[in-house]
Parts: structure tokens; C-alpha cells; sequence
């Protein structure tokens, strides 16, 4: 196996090829035995008789008409009849199915009949004792020896090799696309985003290239997450710790309480810094999916936010418990913080499909940010300052966990002023 090649390509054109090969041999000798011999037997048995029935016939006849059925046997059926010793000491010349030949005269003549030739011609001749004579016969191989069907042959060669042609023409269609699909991902795995794979072909490569152009971008996306993490995380500590580290210092000459205060602070700061990263880290694994009812879950999530909730009729769904509670609290938050009040909650429940809808009446975003504001750290407002607002994960938290758990979030700015963000279930 060590020169077997390796390729998808020629692995599967080498054993398309030797399983053509034997087909046509496995063919071909049912064709033999099936046609070819038993004609070419039929046909030996015919000559033989012709030859044997013109030899008798030839020793019937009256000597002064032999010389004009030689000819007339000659003209007609290209044999020979003659009492005059030939010189056909030699061995006949070699044609296809002369064993057939041979052994259909032996059983004519009684006899074991070798075929002999005279050099320097094509015919074969044979001895006849019939009647006190010794006659010797002769006939051309190429006139009555069974040709082998070159045509059919031909027709089934031909056929070989377009088959063995289509096939690997087919095979190459396959292969081509999964050698650039494999050219991508390596792309990937070097942490480079390749040019889309072409969503063309037979339904199922089409279909792999596009979940392949998926999974490209989303490690991009991830690669792109984890570049603006470090750098949020880096940029968001350092000015808690900067502070924490000016009033460590200060306090060395003069203890202070509100010096002591303020480094509380920055470290409670950090500390729900870090806790948010580690709560956008964990969205990408996605939860065991339970049944529960959701409008029981919004009047939890409603309790805890203090957000009137004027209840729901029960809508049993099966998800991600937490993912779903999760994401409720956060869309809340995000509305009250950035929307100003009236923020409403509401569920719409239906045979397939359950949309739970956090309403407020607030300036909205542009239009052409509503998806921007997904992304980590990204504020309309561009100070990250925890007094005007949190760190910019919130949302990106909701829009990963969404993904991870197979939901569905938008968002989407009220024709009266406002913006609702929307979380569609299955169910």
C-alpha cells in the first residue's frame, strides 16, 4: 500500500478504472462462451460436412465430370479437390477457432485430422481416404474460420472508455470542490479569512459550501470577539486600576476613609468588569434544552426588574431555560437603561412560534446601526464611562446566546417613536 496514491481523485479514478476492467473481462468471457464458441462451432461442424459430403459426392460422380465439379466447388465454396499430392507437409497456417475446426472433421472423417499447409500459402489442407482414393481437400481459413465480432468489440471498448471518462469527469466535480474546500479551511485554521467558496454544483457540495462560507465567517467573527475583548478588557481595567493604584499610594501618607471608599469601589468595578467577560465567554456553549412555560419565566424576569406585567395565557415551549432568562433580563435592562419608561413586556403566543417583545419609548437607533449595536463594546454613545452606561456586552451577550441556543433576536425602531427588541422561540 505504500505507492497506493492518496488523493480522493486518484483513489477513486484507479478503482473506477480497475472495476471497469474487470466488468469488461467478466463480459466479454460470457460473450465467448456464450456466442462466439458456439457459433464458431456450428460453423466448423458446417465445413466439415461440406467437405466431407463434396468428397464422397466427387468419388460418386463419373470420372470425366470430376474435373468440372472441382471447379464448380472451388468457384462456389473456395475448396479444393484434388487426387494430386500438394506437398502439404508443413503445419497449416494459424486462424482463430481452428481446435473447433480440427475436431468437427475428426468426427466426419473417423479420424484424428491435423490441418497442413504448403509454404508460402494461405490455404489448409487435410487427407480424405473415401472410396480407394486418397483425396486431399482444401479450403481458406479466411472464408470460413468464425471472425471474432471486432465490432462488437469496438462497440464495447468504446463504451469503456466514455463511461470510464464520465466517470472521472464526475469524480473530478466532486473532488475539485472538496481540494478547495480543504485549501479554505486550512486558511482558517491559519487564522485567515479566504474568499467564499464558490455555492454552485450538485445540492449537497452547494450546500457544504455554504455552511462552509458560514462557519468561515463566524471563526472570523470569533477571531474578531476575542481581539476586541483583549483590548476592552485592557482598556476598561486600566482606569479602575489606575485609580485603585493612585489611592493605594496616596493612602500610604494619609489613611483616608473616602480614599479607602473609592478603592472599594474601583475594585467592585472590576470585578463586574471581569464578570461580564466571562459571562459573554460562556455564551458559546450552548444549554440542555428543557420544557417550560414562558409566561411564568416573564413574570419572573417582570418581579425582578420591576416592570408591571399584566401576565399571559401559559405558552409551553421547549429551549434553553437559562439562555431564554438570561436574555429577557438583559433586552429589560438594556430598555430601561437607554429607553426611558414606559417599557413594556409582552408575549405572543401561537401554534408554531412564541415572540416575546420589550417595547420602550425612547429615541431609538439609526437604522443603519441596529445590527452594529450587537457587537462587543459597541455604544451609540462613544465614552465608556460607567456613569452614562454599561460596557457595550449586553446586547452582544443576548445576540450570542440567541445563536448558541437557536433563537432569534432583532431589534427594530416603532413607527411612533421607540424601539422593540423581539426574541422569537420555535416552538
Amino acid at each position: 500500500m505504500k505507492h497506493f496514491p492518496r488523493s480522493l481523485f486518484a483513489r477513486t479514478a484507479l478503482t473506477l478504472a480497475l472495476a471497469f476492467v474487470v466488468f469488461q473481462a467478466a463480459a466479454f468471457w460470457v460473450v465467448y462462451r456464450t456466442l462466439i464458441v458456439p457459433v464458431a462451432e456450428r460453423s466448423a461442424d458446417d465445413l466439415a460436412g461440406l467437405i466431407v459430403l463434396s468428397a464422397q459426392t466427387w468419388v460418386e460422380l463419373p470420372p470425366q465430370t470430376r474435373a468440372a465439379f472441382e471447379r464448380e466447388l472451388a468457384r462456389r465454396h473456395g475448396l479444393r479437390l484434388t487426387t494430386v499430392n500438394i506437398g502439404a507437409t508443413a503445419d497449416a497456417p494459424h486462424f482463430a477457432f481452428r481446435t473447433q475446426i480440427e475436431a468437427a472433421l475428426s468426427r466426419r472423417v473417423g479420424d484424428d485430422v491435423v490441418l497442413r499447409g504448403v509454404p508460402g500459402t494461405e490455404a489448409a489442407w487435410l487427407d480424405i481416404p473415401v472410396g480407394g482414393h486418397d483425396l486431399h481437400a482444401g479450403f481458406f481459413p479466411r472464408r470460413y474460420a468464425v471472425k471474432p465480432p471486432l465490432a462488437a468489440i469496438a462497440v464495447v471498448a468504446l463504451g469503456t472508455f466514455l463511461s470510464l471518462l464520465t466517470a472521472l469527469f464526475l469524480v473530478r466535480r466532486i473532488t475539485v470542490p472538496l481540494a478547495r474546500a480543504a485549501g479554505a479551511a486550512r486558511q482558517v485554521g491559519a487564522g485567515e479569512l479566504p474568499e467564499p467558496l464558490p455555492e454552485t454544483g450538485p445540492a449537497e457540495l452547494a450546500e457544504l459550501a455554504r455552511r462552509f462560507n458560514t462557519m468561515a465567517a463566524e471563526v472570523r467573527a470569533l477571531l474578531d470577539n476575542r481581539t476586541t475583548l483583549l483590548a476592552g478588557i485592557s482598556h476598561d481595567l486600566r482606569t479602575p486600576m489606575t485609580r485603585l493604584q493612585l489611592n493605594l499610594e496616596m493612602l500610604r501618607d494619609a489613611p483616608s476613609q473616602a480614599r479607602i471608599d473609592r478603592a472599594v469601589a474601583d475594585l467592585a468595578d472590576m470585578n463586574k468588569l471581569i464578570a461580564g467577560y466571562l459571562e459573554l465567554a460562556r455564551t458559546t456553549q450552548a444549554e440542555n434544552r428543557v420544557r417550560f412555560d414562558l409566561a411564568g419565566l416573564l413574570e419572573e424576569a417582570a418581579v425582578d426588574a420591576n416592570l408591571p406585567w399584566p401576565g399571559a395565557a401559559p405558552c409551553m415551549i421547549e429551549a434553553s431555560r437559562l439562555a431564554v432568562r438570561q436574555i429577557v433580563s438583559n433586552l429589560i435592562q438594556n430598555a430601561q437603561r437607554y429607553g426611558g419608561t414606559p417599557v413594556e413586556l409582552v408575549l405572543e403566543c401561537t401554534g408554531n412560534l412564541a415572540r416575546v417583545v420589550v417595547r420602550d419609548a425612547g429615541a431609538g437607533i439609526p437604522d443603519d446601526q441596529l445590527e452594529k449595536v450587537f457587537r462587543p463594546f459597541y455604544r451609540l454613545e462613544t465614552s465608556r464611562s460607567q456613569a452614562t452606561g454599561g460596557t457595550g456586552l449586553g446586547l452582544a451577550i443576548v445576540r450570542q446566546l440567541a445563536e448558541t441556543n437557536g433563537l432569534k433576536v432583532v431589534l427594530r425602531n416603532r413607527p411612533q417613536g421607540g424601539l422593540e427588541a423581539i426574541l422569537e422561540i420555535r416552538r
